[in-house]
């Protein structure tokens, strides 16, 4: 792991997640893969390996650039600006 620009700037404490699961696959029907959460915001979304890739579509509209896995037992990191996990 390595330490990115975008990272001392996060809210602390992270912010409380805003759902248990993607908010936009519950409304298409569909469903996720795998969950994520922004540091930004809290804001969950499903992962790239899903077929919609809303982690991916609320970092381009937000331009919030850390989120963390939202599955149990998992804390790694993932910076879209940088490309790496954090």
């Amino acid at each position: 792991m390595s330490e990115c620009t975008h990272v001392p700037g996060l809210p602390r404490p992270e912010p409380a997640p805003a759902a248990l699961t993607c908010p936009e696959c519950a409304a298409l029907g569909s469903h996720p893969v795998q969950l994520r959460m922004c540091l930004a915001c809290g804001y969950v979304a499903c992962c790239d390996s899903s077929p919609h890739r809303h982690a991916s579509a609320h970092y381009r509209a937000t331009g919030h650039p850390v989120m963390r896995s939202f599955e149990p037992g998992e804390t790694w990191r993932w910076c879209f600006v940088d490309g790496s996990i954090v």
